[in-house]
């Protein structure tokens, strides 16, 4: 009779990590709706020659529908009210959302999908910097956003700005969860 053949406890450790690394990807597919997106570099650390990082839009601030380019670039097409471009954004892990800066055209509207990372419940706050830094009364949010739990808040920037968005759950917002908003003209 022979001895069953033990596996080295690396290649467990190796095959665990293959594990995450697909499990991550597929749920990434899952929230966003696309791979993500994967950028060459040199030994440098930069962008490898003739590529551009991010892709249109990038892993999470890419758009739903209209435009796949930012506001500024040529071919955009603004979100109306009647058909908002949509950005997603993450809540989490930890007190921080991706991406942390946003650009829209002035006047547009964006529905903003927001996912919470992390077993942390956080919330999703847009509007007026200085409204939003006060957490006050009567600016747009959506609460209780639980773990893997999206929800979404559509608005609309008519004015001179500047915006902003944050989470003011217990002292998230002191933690440094907050994001700005950049008006494109």
């Amino acid at each position: 009779m022979s001895r069953p053949t033990l596996v080295p406890g690396w290649v467990v450790l190796v095959l665990a990590v293959v594990a995450l690394v697909v499990s991550t990807a597929a749920l990434t597919v899952t929230l966003v709706g696309r791979p993500p997106t994967v950028t060459p570099v040199t030994m440098m650390g930069g962008a490898a020659p003739g590529m551009m990082p991010g892709g249109a839009g990038g892993m999470m601030g890419g758009t739903g529908q209209g435009s796949t380019t930012e506001p500024g670039a040529p071919g955009f097409v603004p979100g109306t009210v009647a058909s908002p471009r949509v950005i997603r954004v993450i809540a989490g892990p930890g007190y921080a959302f991706s991406p942390s800066t946003i650009a829209v055209a002035r006047g547009e509207t964006v529905t903003f999908l927001v996912t919470t990372m992390g077993p942390t419940v956080h919330e999703f706050m847009v509007g007026p910097a200085d409204a939003v830094a006060a957490d006050q009364a009567g600016t747009p949010e959506v609460a209780d956003i639980g773990m893997m739990a999206t929800k979404s808040l559509t608005y609309t920037f008519e004015g001179p700005g500047p915006y902003a968005f944050a989470c003011h759950v217990d002292d998230h917002y002191e933690a440094g969860m907050r994001g700005a908003i950049t008006l494109v003209e």
